[in-house]
């Protein structure tokens, strides 16, 4: 048996990633956070903070910062992958060297395979096998107010339940709470298409819309995520939770959402260019419009919002022109 001297190691030391470290480790359980960058990660140890995406949090003492990905490996049997889903498979691919049959993984990324537009469950298996327990975090949850200790409750699915058990007691703290789902599909697709939505709401929002077209985008979009959502194999009560409706929410409706500022900026007149400029962060919302729009098609689901937003990023449609075409749409029953 290894002699894992960590409780939990975190791959990834964006926003996310560094606020689940942090969570974790306010508990006084040593926890590793890796990152890609060795300046990056020797500055984070030194001065206890990440100034670029969370500056105001301090670190806790028992979070350590690392760039040697095969010491956060090997550092604790519980690994947590927060990176972007386009560096997923990559990221996986490094750490498979180091990891043994204890190890257990899970992912808060959210998102499907940018290539393929498979779930990331299904990349996991073939990059790794099926010998090791995983699971997927997803739900409404902010970097900033979780690393700042607010009231946060997110979703787990995975292909061990013991596993999921184990995770949920690891990473509960009196404000952060986990809930067991029993619908992996779901889960991973309701964290994907509600980016896409998201971009929508802030495409409304910076029309000037108001409230009345946001809520309707929000509830039509909901039901485009159940469409394909049950066509994929997922069941629609999974979308009425944590990681389908409460995540819509949160990212449709403030503006902590990358996703949805770069909608409103679009909205404003901005290039698509220049509103990822602006955000200067990944925002998966525009990758994962692509990668629905083909997966709908595939799969023959009516997605009129998410074919328009589409529209919208890749082909220069005009977004007063789309939001036309969305509201002159033959009339038809709830």
């Amino acid at each position: 048996m290894s002699d894992f001297a960590f409780a939990l190691s975190v791959i990834g030391a964006g926003s996310y990633g560094t606020a689940l470290a942090q969570s974790t480790a306010s508990k006084g359980l040593p926890v590793m956070l890796w990152s890609r960058n060795k300046e990056s990660a020797l500055k984070m140890q030194q001065e206890r903070t990440n100034d670029k995406y969370l500056p105001s949090v301090h670190f806790e003492d028992s979070l350590v910062v690392t760039s040697d990905l095969e010491q956060a490996i090997k550092a604790s049997k519980n690994i947590l992958v927060v990176v972007p889903s386009h560096t997923f498979s990559e990221v996986l691919s490094a750490i498979k060297p180091y990891l043994t049959s204890e190890h257990r993984l899970a992912w808060a990324t959210k998102g499907l395979d940018k290539g393929t537009g498979r779930l990331l469950s299904s990349v996991a298996v073939e990059v790794l096998g099926n010998d090791i327990p995983m699971a997927v975090l997803s739900g409404p949850t902010f970097a900033m107010e979780l690393a700042k200790g607010l009231p946060t409750a997110i979703a787990m699915a995975g292909t061990d339940q013991n596993f999921i058990k184990e995770f949920s007691d690891l990473m509960h703290t009196k404000t952060f709470r986990i809930y067991a789902s029993d619908d992996l599909i779901g889960l991973q697709l309701g964290g994907a298409i509600k980016n896409v939505i998201a971009i929508g709401a802030g495409l409304s929002d910076g029309l000037g819309y108001g409230a009345n077209a946001r809520t309707a985008l929000i509830t039509r979009g909901l039901v485009e995520m159940c469409r394909l959502g049950i066509a994929l194999g997922a069941t629609d009560r999974s979308f009425m939770g944590l990681s389908g409706l409460g995540d819509l929410i949160l990212t449709c409706t403030d503006n902590q959402s990358r996703n949805r500022r770069f909608g409103v900026y679009i909205g404003q007149g901005l290039s698509c260019e220049d509103a990822l400029a602006k955000i200067g962060q990944v925002v998966e919302g525009y990758t994962m419009s692509k990668v629905i729009k083909d997966l709908k098609d595939k799969c023959n689901v009516q997605m009129p919002i998410c074919t328009e937003i589409y529209e919208i990023l890749y082909n220069n449609k005009s977004v007063k022109e789309a939001a036309l075409s969305l509201l002159s749409r033959e009339q038809k029953a709830e």
